[in-house]
């Protein structure tokens, strides 16, 4: 017979049950996602080429945290780490250089990427999972 109390699980199993439910930080960075995406008609985004971006990255940010939101999975927070990481870069190397769709972007980025981070290092921190209530844990 197997136990299923908290001191019988494995430390990748602990970090698994913890991040098994919906994520605070997938509905922050779903809100992120959906503020970039209406940021080109929010700020006015004049050059068509930090317009698409911010859609088609806004689009993709949103997806990935509604994924999320459904089923944790390692793949789905590191893919919202290049986005965020892509959107730091992205004026830059599309040439939207000193506009407000460059500081739209590089804050969405700045802001994705700390919390994916975050929820991966939540999400395999064995210290985390062991600090939280016995009822937060699913067998």
């Amino acid at each position: 017979m197997q136990s299923h109390s908290p001191a019988s699980q494995t430390a990748p199993s602990k970090a698994l049950a913890v991040m098994s439910g919906p994520s605070a930080l997938d509905v922050y960075t779903l809100g992120c996602g959906l503020f970039l995406a209406v940021a080109p008609w929010l700020f006015g985004f004049a050059g068509s080429a930090g317009r698409i971006d911010a859609e088609l990255a806004g689009a993709a940010v949103v997806v990935l945290s509604l994924g999320g939101l459904l089923a944790f999975a390692d793949w789905e927070e590191w893919l919202k780490v290049a986005l965020g990481m892509w959107l730091i870069a992205a004026p830059w190397l599309l040439g939207f250089v000193h506009t407000s769709a460059m500081h739209v972007s590089i804050t969405i980025g700045i802001a994705v990427t700390f919390l994916s981070l975050l929820e991966l290092w939540l999400a395999h921190d064995t210290d985390f999972a062991d600090d939280r209530p016995a009822s937060v844990s699913r067998p």
